[in-house]
């Protein structure tokens, strides 16, 4: 997501830690008897506009308030949700949904098919604004031409056949559709109320109404929002904490403090902070599919030698961000798609795939060398990043590899999470980058999640525009082979973080945190959104 579009958003380490309420109901100093929880998140909201959302923070909230045809489990396996089943065409173009009965909004109205077409166009067209246009129109028939507003809705492969029945239609089979269904784009809205709210739409609690477990209660970008339990959703009796407080603290050393004091619930670690805690039985770790890179701007001056990017990129020693520095149970970013990801159904991608992102201090030395002569000078150099803390100490930490091995003073710009984001969207007048250290995390298990983002050719990532590449991507996503497609995006791979050096990975985010022994099922998801409260309680 451009996150996420993954999105988003480290999931724990960055993002989430969860803390004993200190508001209204149940609420004692000893995490029990306890119905609410305050959570805090390291970014601001953004948005809570489906339509222009993008980050992590901005799914998670909208994951829980929201839903979908689908809903991740804690397995992260797929599972009715508003839909209660659905049906695929012998030739895997025609997907047929059967929605629920008695679901309805949190004002009470039904929902129906047709709110799954709004939305969805909504999402096709270019009022879309999250850069995720890409996710529907690339699969669904007529997607494209809408965009391009070469074609009407009705020609579009999205139908409401009556109010309880969807159907869409796909370019070519697609095996992951369904699990595509429980992204936030995915989600329905209700044309009457978007459209009597305006330009007011998602700009404060009581301009939306909610299909999922929660409802909005009030928000601030800058502050963070409250959840309550959705007594209208459908499965409302199966919600067990009633409120859920968002806020945005990007320090999280005073979490670590009030964790130890008894007063909250669960809270990340900091690299520096887990040799002291591994051992307690209250430490837990895991990991994500979520890769942090280094995007190149490939059309910057500076950096439009290909050797001078893959200098760059060799003279990380990677090992030493993860063991060291993160030390959080984070994986080498050997390539763009992380360990675990599905492959040909043998193996996985990495495996199939190798290292192809090492560190090598003289090949770094001599292509750096090699494209300082072709430039005609040494170009001086800034990384742009986000002012979370642990990315300003991933950047210090690339700032000092760059210095040690290629003898070079790299400056690092640190920008509000938006406004790292407007500049790399080349949003700001007269302000570009050279390189930037961003994320994604997986929408879907599957190579492609990742690949087709390098495809569009838009400064996000890093202007880069390759007919190679993007016909290897092109023909994969028409391949009904597996063993062909997945060959193909194996290539796909190599040419973006090799042969190109479009984008450098650092590492796969892992998280490490401490938790109470009184909470339980708050999952975790490696890919889509990031985190469920829906089936989180205290014991």
């Amino acid at each position: 997501m451009k996150k996420s579009a993954l999105s988003f958003i480290l999931i724990f380490m960055l993002v989430f830690s969860l803390v004993a309420c200190n508001s209204n109901t149940n609420t004692n100093t000893d995490n029990t008897k306890q119905d609410a929880l305050n959570v805090y998140v390291s970014t601001e909201i953004n948005t809570l506009i489906q339509w222009a959302s993008s980050n992590d923070t901005s799914f998670t909230i909208l994951n829980n308030a929201f839903e979908g045809l689908y809903r991740l489990d804690t397995n992260s396996q797929p599972q009715p949700a508003l839909a209660k089943d659905y049906k695929v065409s012998e030739d895997g173009l025609t997907y047929t949904f059967y929605l629920k009965d008695n679901i309805k909004w949190s004002n009470g109205t039904e929902i129906t098919a047709n709110d799954f077409v709004y939305a969805w166009l909504k999402q096709m067209s270019k009022e879309a604004t999250n850069g995720y246009s890409f996710i529907m129109n690339d699969y669904i028939v007529g997607g494209n031409e809408y965009f391009s507003e070469d074609i009407s809705a009705e020609e579009v492969g999205v139908k409401a056949i009556d109010e309880k029945t969807f159907e869409v239609t796909l370019i070519q089979p697609t095996p992951y559709f369904q699990r595509l269904t429980v992204l936030p784009m995915f989600f329905p809205l209700n044309e009457e109320f978007v459209t009597s709210q305006g330009d007011n739409y998602g700009l404060s609690a009581d301009a939306m109404i909610y299909s999922g477990p929660y409802v909005i209660k009030n928000y601030d970008i800058a502050s963070g929002c409250n959840l309550a339990k959705n007594d209208k959703y459908w499965d409302t009796d199966n919600v067990a904490i009633n409120d859920i407080n968002v806020r945005v603290i990007k320090d999280c050393g005073a979490a670590l403090n009030a964790y130890n004091a008894g007063q909250i619930s669960k809270v990340t670690l900091q690299s520096t902070d887990v040799p002291a805690y591994k051992d307690s039985e209250e430490f837990h770790s895991g990991s994500n599919f979520r890769t942090d890179y280094i995007q190149f701007n490939t059309t910057n001056e500076k950096l439009s030698n290909v050797k001078i990017r893959q200098a760059l990129s060799y003279a990380i020693d990677r090992n030493v961000l993860v063991d060291v520095i993160l030390a959080d149970g984070s994986g080498t970013g050997v390539g763009m798609i992380p360990y675990g990801m599905n492959g040909d159904g043998k193996k996985t991608f990495r495996e199939l795939n190798g290292d192809i992102n090492t560190f090598d201090a003289e090949k770094a030395k001599q292509l750096w060398a090699e494209g300082v002569e072709e430039l005609g000078y040494t170009p001086e150099l800034t990384i742009l990043v986000s002012d979370e803390n642990v990315v300003k100490t991933i950047a210090t930490f690339v700032q000092s590899q760059f210095k040690a091995n290629l003898d070079i003073d790299v400056k690092i710009d640190s920008k509000t999470l938006k406004a790292r984001n407007e500049i790399m969207d080349g949003k700001v007048s007269g302000v570009t980058y050279d390189m930037a250290i961003t994320a994604w995390g997986a929408d879907y298990d599957d190579a492609m999640t990742y690949l087709d983002l390098w495809t569009n050719g838009t400064p996000y990532r890093g202007n880069y525009v390759s007919d190679e590449y993007n016909s290897l991507v092109a023909q994969a996503k028409q391949e009904t082979d597996n063993q062909t497609r997945t060959e193909l995006l194996l290539q796909a791979e190599k040419i973006l973080c090799s042969e190109d050096m479009v984008a450098a990975p650092l590492y796969y985010r892992g998280f490490a945190y401490l938790q109470k022994p009184n909470i339980e099922n708050l999952t975790v998801h490696s890919f889509g959104p990031p985190i469920e409260f829906k089936y989180a309680n205290f014991k």
